[in-house]
């Protein structure tokens, strides 16, 4: 069963930086897209990174720049640098997996709450 582990959140000041985490289980890495997505308060979930399998990057508008997404095959872990935080980077960010090559994503984490403070 493939699990997705988000760590890494937390309360800060507009500015400061974070680095979240997700550790995958019972799914290779190399051969998934992964991404990061979040949900503010009374907002939809909104996708913020993606890293392909074969490490292609793509960000949202919203936090080119600032967010760099990684990944450490050898760790089966992913993350989520986010530099220069914003107020409105403030919300719940999960972590998602799909299979290579795959259009969707079928697995997600449980969301690291993530409050930047102005």
């Amino acid at each position: 069963q493939v699990q997705l582990v988000e760590s890494g959140g937390g309360l800060v000041q507009a500015g400061a930086s974070l680095r979240l985490s997700c550790v995958v289980s019972g799914r290779t890495l190399s051969n998934s897209d992964m991404g990061w997505f979040r949900q503010a308060p009374g907002k939809e979930r909104e996708f913020v990174a993606a890293i392909s399998w074969s490490g292609y990057t793509s960000y949202a508008d919203s936090v080119k720049g600032r967010f760099t997404i990684s990944r450490d095959n050898a760790k089966n872990t992913v993350n989520l640098q986010m530099n220069n935080l914003k107020p409105d980077d403030t919300g719940v960010y999960y972590c998602a997996s799909g299979r290579r090559l795959s259009t969707t994503y079928d697995y997600w984490g449980q969301g690291t709450q993530v409050t930047v403070s102005s």
